[in-house]
């Protein structure tokens, strides 16, 4: 593991770091987004975070931040204690899922104060949504750096399973990064409708359309 020693104030400089690259406006969702992988980019540079595997002590290292692990009904939760921010990991699930369980909770301090700049909703998606699908995004940024993705690619590690075992992540969440990098082709969530062909002498039936795939942004 390489990470470089730090002062602790330039180590409480990077949560102000990543929250000034957000605009003084209101941003759509793909602006939204770009922030998130600006933002992933700036975490590894400020904490000098450079190896494949991006390690838990980057983020466990910043003042006033705290991670414990308990038994919780949910993946994750972060929250402000009054003295520092807290981020909760269910202890029983895989380790993979933990490491990225916390970049999406951190993701979630970082946008305090600014969540209504980020997200503003749209018909279809809420500002809720909208925020767990750009931590999420985070999240696999910062684990799976663009730069250091593309590399172990044109190296030949081009399955999920060597590039999660690179990158200690899951197969799938290693899956859905490389097609967000455009490497391979997005996996639809479902697949489409059987076609139906109606007879003459039928009762006729009308049947809904299946569902455009939406972009698959959780990793986990």
């Amino acid at each position: 593991m390489t990470l470089k020693t730090t002062t602790r104030t330039s180590t409480s400089s990077v949560l102000a770091g990543l929250r000034s690259l957000v605009p003084h406006r209101a941003l759509s969702f793909a602006e939204a987004l770009r922030i998130a992988d600006l933002q992933a980019t700036r975490l590894r540079e400020l904490t000098g975070a450079t190896d494949d595997a991006f390690p838990e002590e980057a983020v466990a290292g910043l003042p006033r931040i705290r991670i414990v692990r308990r038994a919780i009904p949910t993946s994750g939760m972060s929250y402000w204690d009054g003295q520092e921010w807290i981020i909760a990991l269910n202890s029983r699930e895989p380790e993979a899922r933990q490491r990225f369980t916390l970049l999406h909770e951190y993701k979630h301090i970082v946008d305090h104060g600014r969540a209504d700049r980020l997200y503003t909703g749209t018909r279809n998606t809420d500002a809720e949504k909208q925020a767990e699908q750009a931590a999420d995004y985070f999240a696999g940024c910062v684990l799976m750096s663009r730069v250091l993705v593309k590399r172990a690619w044109s190296c030949g590690h081009q399955t999920p399973e060597a590039l999660a075992d690179i990158f200690q992540v899951s197969p799938r969440a290693a899956e859905v990064r490389v097609a967000q990098l455009g490497l391979t082709d997005p996996a639809p969530r479902c697949q489409p409708a059987p076609s139906r062909t109606w007879r003459r002498g039928t009762p006729r039936r009308y049947f809904r359309k299946a569902p455009v795939p939406r972009p698959e942004w959780s990793i986990a």
